[in-house]
């Protein structure tokens, strides 16, 4: 089932601009953490909420598109300057953190999934697409705070992202509507996520490929 061509439905937009925000209000969480200004809020927010988007179209050499139209830009600092405002207590701050990003992963998995497989990309390089779409706006994120990568901790992140990504790629070779798709994807790389997150199941070191609970050392 090809999508190509097919103009952007009101149900992407919706979770496009959804995880544009969800994904700001984690930026600007984790600005809070590290006492920025306003303008650390706005920009790290932004850059989170945009960033894996924008890399997903550079190096699909597809036109950016809030370069042209910056709704999505303007979401991702009004969410960020709102974050600022009202910021939650410290005890409510890295749990909000968590499941901001948990959600905007969900979202943008389906949309970077979906945009790749509109520019007629083959069913892979969408997947790896919505992957990197789901994931990239964290690590620029972290790295801009200079903390650890989620990516890189052995969390059930890009496998969320990938899981979400490659049920909506599957769904759409058959006849189910989008919209439902769209739905049934985002529930699934949120789910893996969530559940990764409340039994804290991550992908284990050499020798012990997923644990749960926590780590105390390789196994003799």
């Amino acid at each position: 089932m090809g999508i190509e061509g097919e103009p952007i439905s009101t149900s992407i937009l919706a979770i496009m601009y959804f995880g544009d925000v969800v994904f700001a209000v984690s930026g600007a969480l984790t600005a809070a953490r590290f006492r920025m200004d306003v303008l650390g809020f706005v920009l790290v927010g932004t850059i989170t909420g945009i960033g894996g988007g924008t890399t997903r179209d550079l190096l699909l050499n597809r036109e950016i598109w809030w370069v042209h139209d910056p709704t999505e830009l303007l979401l991702c600092a009004v969410a960020a300057l709102t974050t600022f405002f009202f910021v939650p207590s410290e005890r409510y701050r890295q749990r909000g953190l968590i499941w901001a990003d948990a959600l905007g992963l969900a979202a943008f998995a389906v949309v970077g999934c979906h945009t790749a497989l509109a520019f007629g990309t083959p069913l892979v390089i969408a997947v790896f697409m919505g992957m990197l779409t789901a994931t990239g706006g964290g690590v620029i994120r972290d790295v801009l705070t200079n903390t650890q990568p989620i990516i890189l901790s052995g969390e059930l992140y890009a496998t969320a992202a990938l899981v979400g990504a490659l049920t909506y790629a599957l769904l759409m070779q058959t006849d189910i509507p989008v919209p439902i798709a769209q739905g049934i994807a985002f529930l699934a790389a949120f789910t893996l996520r969530a559940l990764a997150i409340l039994l804290d199941i991550r992908m284990g070191p050499p020798g012990e490929f997923v644990r749960i609970g926590r780590w105390n050392g390789p196994r003799q």
